[in-house]
């Protein structure tokens, strides 16, 4: 029980970044190229590429050669469905906040 908890823990965490979750965004539309990826997100390659790499490892991501480019795709489109509850959750979040300064 423990692993998966371990597991699970580590998917969400893989997420759990503005980094990440601007390249999860990006991704959204298809597979993209590193290239592509980071000036897209206003990050460096490098920077760009230990994210990519974090998230491949942990299954979320899956990549493929092309030549000399690197592609990046979505392994699972689950993922898209936890971020769509994280924005959910958030636009609950506002507007409970908004109703109780409308109290005020």
């Amino acid at each position: 029980m423990d692993e998966i908890l371990t597991a699970r823990s580590d998917i969400l965490k893989a997420i759990a970044q503005p980094t990440r979750l601007k390249i999860l965004e990006l991704l959204r539309d298809g597979e993209r190229c590193v290239c592509e990826i980071y000036p897209a997100i206003a990050e460096e390659q490098s920077n760009t590429s230990r994210h990519l790499n974090l998230m491949q490892n942990c299954g979320i991501l899956a990549r493929r050669k092309d030549g000399v480019k690197i592609m990046y795709r979505i392994k699972h489109p689950e993922v898209l469905e936890i971020l769509e509850l994280a924005s959910s959750i958030l636009k609950r979040e506002i507007s409970g906040r908004s109703d109780l300064l409308k109290v005020v």
